[in-house]
């Protein structure tokens, strides 16, 4: 089965990981900007590594057939730094027009904080003046439940965000009823240690049903599956869910989402070669 993976740090994996993904039906993926595993100290650095993600990724990922997206911002762990968040806010736009970029992400809270609001909300604006597409990180922490709420407020309190373009990523049991609710998208991470396990996810989807649900591997620096996606696929196949649900939320439900950017230009594998 061909699938997407919506979120995943390609910046940390290896080529090989590529070639594996390929191999396994993996057709496109999209690559948030995310921490780099320290704190960066100067717009440069973000400049650079907009450069790779716009650059360097999607050449890498062409040598396997996949179609390569990403997403720009300065992350939630950084935030603390406003000056240069908004140092690189400024900038961001020189990179918007670029092939790949879906949008502004993953924007978000971390700790919750005053200043992660503050940047969190400029992030919005700028979103909302150059009509990009969103993708939210929630916190990792054990009150994930009150960031969440943090963020769909912030969300709601701007009257230009639409709900539909936005995409609440690393949702759980207790968040996922209020995302759908609010009318945003949901996005399930699949950790081997934290967030959902195929498991779970499975058990999301037989509460919920398939509207606005996507799973991905988040695959990045730590403890994290790059192959996740197909566990899940695989866990939906042991219970008996058929191939047309199972396609819905890997496959249907990013083409549809992602579709609202005017940067995604994604050829179905079975039209490529074809004029």
């Amino acid at each position: 089965m061909y699938y997407f993976d919506p979120h995943i740090h390609m910046v940390s994996r290896t080529t090989d990981d590529y070639e594996t993904l390929a191999k396994m039906g993996c057709v496109a993926m999209s690559e948030p900007a995310f921490w780099a595993g320290f704190d960066r100290g100067s717009v440069e650095s973000f400049r650079d590594y907009f450069r790779q993600l716009t650059d360097f990724e999607p050449r890498r990922a062409a040598q396997y057939g996949v179609q390569h997206y990403t997403w720009l911002c300065i992350n939630a762990k950084e935030a603390e730094n406003v000056s240069l968040s908004r140092e690189v806010i400024a900038m961001i736009p020189e990179f918007l027009d670029k092939p790949n970029v879906l949008g502004i992400g993953e924007i978000g809270l971390n700790k919750n904080t005053r200043n992660e609001s503050r940047v969190f909300l400029e992030h919005l604006d700028l979103a909302a003046r150059f009509r990009q597409q969103i993708l939210i990180h929630t916190p990792h922490l054990e009150d994930k439940y009150q960031g969440t709420r943090m963020i769909l407020d912030m969300l709601i309190g701007d009257s230009r965000i639409e709900r539909s373009r936005v995409l609440v990523d690393h949702v759980e049991e207790h968040t996922v009823r209020t995302v759908l609710e609010e009318g945003f998208w949901a996005g399930m991470t699949l950790y081997p240690v934290t967030k959902c396990t195929p498991q779970r996810a499975a058990d999301i989807i037989e509460t919920y049903g398939p509207e606005r649900l996507m799973v991905n591997s988040a695959g990045d620096w730590g403890p994290s599956k790059p192959t996740a996606v197909p566990d899940f696929i695989l866990e939906m196949r042991r219970r008996g869910h058929p191939e047309s649900l199972i396609r819905k939320i890997v496959y249907d439900n990013p083409l549809e989402f992602f579709s609202q950017s005017a940067s995604f230009r994604f050829t179905a594998p079975e039209l490529r070669g074809h004029s």
